[in-house]
C-alpha cells in the first residue's frame, strides 16, 4: 500500500468577483438563477462579470509522516487549497485524493455556534468534524482541559474571547485523532503559552506518523515545524521542496514587491535617490551566511551600495523590525563612530552588532541612508531581509530585548542597613 496520504492533480479554483457563484441552497435560489440564464440567453439582460483564478494546475504529493508547511503572500491561493483538501469546496478543476481522517482547523470557531454553550458546541463541532457522540463523551474532560476553559464551558460562545474560542475549537479538532490536521493561520490568535502546547501536540501527531499541513506567514515558525515548504504565488507552486530553500526564496521575492511598492512615495520625502542599496547579506561573527541567530550571539551585517553622484557624511541606519512591527532597535554609522565625509559608486558598509539580546521570534531588517543632520529628508529606504533569533526561554512575553539582572536575596533575619548586608552587595556587585 501506498504511503501517499494526499494526492493534488491539477487543482485549479476560479471564483466570480461581485457575485455568490454557484450558491443555489434553495427552490427559491435555483429558480431565481434559473431565470436570470433565461434572460441572459434571450439578450434581456447583458451583465459582465470578473472573475478569478485563486489556484491554477497545482499538483503534488504529501506522504505519510510528513510535516509541510505552506506559504505565500496574501491572496497567493493556500487558504483556497486548504479548503478544496479539507472538501469544504470542489476545485473547478482538478481533484485531490486524500487517504484517511482528517481534522482541519481554517477558521477560528468551525462549527461553533453562538448561542450555545461551550459545552454544546465541542458536541455540534465534534459531530460535524466526524466524531461519534460516545466518542467525543470519551473525550470530553481532555478537550476542555486542553482548551483551558473549564470555568467557561458552560457559557455562550458568543460571550468568549477569540483566544478562547480558537482554544476550544482546536482542541476540538486535535483530540479528533486525526490521520491528517490541516491547520490555517488561526494558531496565530492564542497566546505564546498555548501555541507552544498546540506545537507539541502536533509533535506528537508526528510521533504516530500522522500527517500535518500548516499555513502560516511566521517564518520562523515555518522554519523550526516544517522540513518541506510549499510556496504559493498567484495561486500556482512557485516552489515544493525544503524549507532552507523555500523561505529564502520567499522572502526575496517579497522584498523585491515591497522594494517596488515603495519606489513611489506619497510620505513627503524627497524622491530624489542618489544611493541605491544594491545587496545586504547576514552573516556571524566569522563571516558564514546565516538566516538564524541563537541568543547571544554576535551578527554581521553587510551593506553593498551603489552613489550615482557624491554622498556627503551619509549615515546608514539598519532597524530590527519584529514580526508584529515593533522597532526594536537600530544601528547608525555616524552615532557609532564611522565617519564617511563623502561617497560616490560603488561601496560596502559592515557593521558587527553586539551580542544579540533580542527574545525569539521573527525580524526583519529595514535599511535606510540619511543626511548628515538626521533630518526628515533620506536617501533610501528599503525593506530588507528577515532572520530568526532562537532561545528554549525568552519569548515575546518577556518584551523586545532581555538582559541579566543582578539579584539579591534578602533573609529576614539581615537586617539592609547592617554591615553584613553592605559587604555581601559589594562582594556580589
Amino acid at each position: 500500500m501506498s504511503d501517499i496520504v494526499i494526492r493534488a492533480e491539477h487543482l485549479a479554483k476560479q471564483y466570480t468577483i461581485g457575485s455568490i457563484a454557484n450558491s443555489h441552497d434553495t427552490l427559491r435560489d435555483q429558480l431565481d438563477a434559473g431565470l436570470r440564464a433565461l434572460f441572459r440567453r434571450n439578450g434581456q439582460v447583458s451583465a459582465t462579470r470578473s472573475t478569478i483564478w485563486a489556484l491554477e494546475d497545482v499538483s503534488f504529493e504529501i506522504r505519510q509522516g510528513e510535516m509541510v508547511g505552506i506559504i505565500g503572500r496574501n491572496g497567493a491561493g493556500k487558504s483556497t487549497l486548504l479548503k478544496i483538501l479539507s472538501r469544504i469546496t470542489k476545485p473547478t478543476r482538478g481533484r485531490a485524493q486524500i487517504h484517511g481522517r482528517v481534522g482541519s482547523l481554517l477558521e477560528v470557531g468551525t462549527g461553533f455556534h453562538q448561542e450555545l454553550t461551550g459545552r454544546e458546541n465541542v458536541f455540534l463541532s465534534g459531530a460535524i468534524l466526524g466524531m461519534r457522540r460516545e466518542e467525543i463523551k470519551r473525550k470530553f474532560d481532555q478537550i476542555v482541559d486542553f482548551a483551558e476553559v473549564d470555568k467557561f464551558i458552560d457559557t455562550p460562545v458568543k460571550h468568549y474571547s477569540s483566544g478562547m474560542y480558537m482554544r476550544l475549537a482546536f482542541a476540538v479538532a486535535a483530540h479528533l485523532d486525526p490521520d491528517i490536521l490541516m491547520v490555517d493561520e488561526v494558531l496565530s490568535v492564542g497566546d505564546f503559552s498555548f501555541q507552544r502546547k498546540c506545537f507539541a501536540y502536533t509533535k506528537t501527531l508526528l510521533e504516530r506518523n500522522a500527517t500535518v499541513i500548516f499555513v502560516s506567514h511566521n517564518m520562523f515558525t515555518v522554519t523550526a515545524m516544517c522540513d518541506r515548504v510549499i510556496y504559493l504565488v498567484d495561486g500556482q507552486v512557485r516552489l515544493d521542496g525544503a524549507a532552507e530553500e523555500a523561505i529564502p526564496l520567499y522572502e526575496q521575492e517579497s522584498r523585491l514587491r515591497e522594494a517596488t511598492r515603495s519606489s513611489s512615495n506619497g510620505n513627503g520625502y524627497s524622491q530624489e535617490q542618489p544611493i541605491s542599496v544594491t545587496d545586504l547579506t547576514l552573516l556571524d561573527q566569522s563571516g558564514n551566511p546565516r538566516r538564524v541567530f541563537d541568543y547571544g550571539e554576535r551578527m554581521r551585517i553587510r551593506l553593498q551600495f551603489q552613489a550615482d553622484q557624491p554622498v556627503k557624511n551619509p549615515n546608514f541606519v539598519v532597524a530590527f523590525i519584529r514580526s508584529d512591527n515593533v522597532a526594536c532597535c537600530n544601528y547608525v554609522s555616524g552615532v557609532d563612530g564611522l565617519c564617511l565625509p563623502q561617497i560616490c559608486g560603488a561601496g560596502t558598509v559592515e557593521v558587527l552588532t553586539p551580542p544579540l539580546r533580542l527574545v525569539s521570534d521573527l525580524y526583519s531588517l529595514h535599511v535606510l541612508v540619511w543626511d548628515a543632520e538626521m533630518q526628515r529628508r533620506y536617501f533610501v529606504q528599503q525593506t530588507t531581509v528577515s532572520f530568526q533569533v532562537r532561545h528554549h526561554l525568552f519569548n515575546t512575553h518577556f518584551g523586545v530585548f532581555h538582559e541579566p539582572g543582578h539579584w539579591t536575596w534578602l533573609p529576614n533575619e539581615i537586617n539592609i542597613f547592617s554591615p553584613a548586608f553592605r559587604e555581601q552587595t559589594e562582594e556580589q556587585s
